[in-house]
């Protein structure tokens, strides 16, 4: 007879446990969460006029005397649960901004919008996926030795793709310190064409927001060769953002323009250091703005939106650039599961965050996304609703809201996270089962719409 695993024995306590039905109900309230939280406390709902009690909830009554809650962990590789759900949100926050909707007038789906993608500038040639990898026809050496082309035909997983042809002409500290470097090299970008379209509609640079605003909406995105890329929704406003019509001036093609000399121009310099010197940070060549257009010629609204919302839920180990975790000393840098390109970007990373001139910009704690310390997502206050709004309005869809007439009393504390090996079995189980049902449910739909 088979011996029970460690796994199977605590699925079946946990079944046998009286309150197990309302065990499973909270598991199935987080959606399946991998790591929920564990809060203690109580709520009581009281009439604001007469002091009554109308409700009273208190976790002492619980399995466990514990409530569990979503982690709202965005990373797919941390939790597959919340990660759907942050992709969700992902999804009609930028759609809204798109399409309208959420409080956005529809109205923004004829403003001047375009889908810009920025990337890194080269640190030094790196195998690729093409018809011939880096077809020379004298490949020559450098003066490492290594080979200056390659002629063969990679496939699109082959592990090889992104590695450097010879890692000891890459230059990491140049990709290290631009990774350090994007936020504000974005928020440069920004300011430039802004300040590109005010000339180019003969305004005074300090007037612009009285005639338009920019909006816009990006994610960054680690490549096969580690260093980030940003894709962005960018759209023209009147000066009071989305309830407003742009000037006359603000045509698509002007937008296009201003991104794209702004994307050439742009430039933010490093702090001088004995070590390394300074470095002069731009956008890579490849710079790419497409318009969106409301009569379907043109990259589809929707396909943008979930473009957007896939990428926000990959962590950096998904892609092979990085860990989702981060890392305390620099022997863990020795042991992460990562390939030795990524290795040696960790260990630079590591070694320039022990610079004294580098100490701003907190490289060591951010070694394990190889120093890029931004948000994977973010965007203008006008592009459209936030997360926080979007949370509210599913919760008030749920039943969980406050009303005007009544006063809530709460004392909380976290008790812990995570599950046991069996509760761990039932959420996987349940996680699996909503998301087949989301799916089903989609495909009706489509169906329908489709007869």
């Amino acid at each position: 007879m088979r011996q029970l695993s460690e796994t199977d024995r605590d699925a079946i306590r946990l079944a046998q446990d009286l309150k197990f039905a309302r065990w499973l109900e909270q598991i199935t309230a987080t959606g399946g969460c991998s790591h929920p939280v564990h809060l203690t406390g109580f709520t009581t709902t009281l009439d604001g006029t007469t002091g009554e009690i109308l409700h009273h909830y208190d976790t002492r009554d619980e399995p466990g005397e514990r409530l569990l809650v979503r982690c709202r962990n965005r990373r797919a590789s941390i939790c597959p649960a919340c990660s759907r759900l942050h992709a969700g949100d992902t999804y009609h926050l930028v759609r809204a901004g798109l399409l309208g909707g959420k409080n956005v007038p529809a109205t923004v789906r004829h403003r001047p919008r375009l889908f810009v993608t920025l990337t890194a500038p080269s640190f030094g040639p790196v195998h690729r996926a093409s018809e011939r990898c880096r077809p020379r026809r004298d490949y020559g050496t450098c003066e490492h030795g290594h080979s200056l082309g390659c002629g063969l035909v990679h496939a699109p997983d082959a592990t090889v793709i992104g590695q450097p042809l010879c890692p000891d002409c890459y230059d990491y500290t140049a990709h290290v310190l631009w990774h350090a470097h994007a936020s504000k090299l974005w928020d440069r970008f920004v300011i430039d064409v802004r300040r590109r379209l005010a000339t180019s509609a003969g305004l005074v640079q300090s007037r612009f927001a009285d005639h338009a605003r920019l909006s816009f909406a990006r994610v960054a995105e680690y490549q096969k060769r580690a260093a980030v890329h940003v894709h962005a929704v960018v759209r023209l406003d009147g000066p009071n953002g989305p309830d407003d019509e742009p000037p006359a001036w603000g045509t698509a093609q002007l937008l296009i323009d201003a991104v794209r000399t702004s994307a050439r121009r742009v430039l933010v310099r490093s702090s001088y250091s004995p070590a390394v010197g300074e470095r002069a940070l731009r956008w890579g060549e490849q710079i790419d703005a497409r318009p969106l257009r409301a009569d379907g010629d043109g990259p589809d609204d929707d396909a943008v939106a979930a473009y957007v919302a896939k990428y926000v839920t990959k962590g950096a180990s998904e892609t092979g650039a990085g860990l989702d975790y981060p890392l305390t000393a620099s022997a863990d840098i020795e042991s992460a599961p990562v390939n030795a390109h990524v290795r040696t970007l960790m260990r630079a990373c590591w070694r320039l965050g022990g610079l004294p001139e580098y100490e701003s910009l907190r490289l060591r704690p951010w070694t394990h996304t190889l120093g890029y310390r931004g948000h994977i997502l973010t965007k203008s206050r006008a592009y459209s609703t936030t997360y926080a709004a979007l949370r509210a309005e599913r919760a008030h869809h749920m039943g969980h809201t406050d009303t005007p007439e009544v006063t809530t009393e709460r004392q909380w504390r976290y008790a812990g996270s995570g599950h046991s090996p069996g509760a761990a079995l039932f959420a996987a189980g349940i996680a699996e089962d909503l998301a087949q049902n989301r799916e089903f449910a989609r495909e009706a739909v489509g169906e329908g719409r489709s007869e």
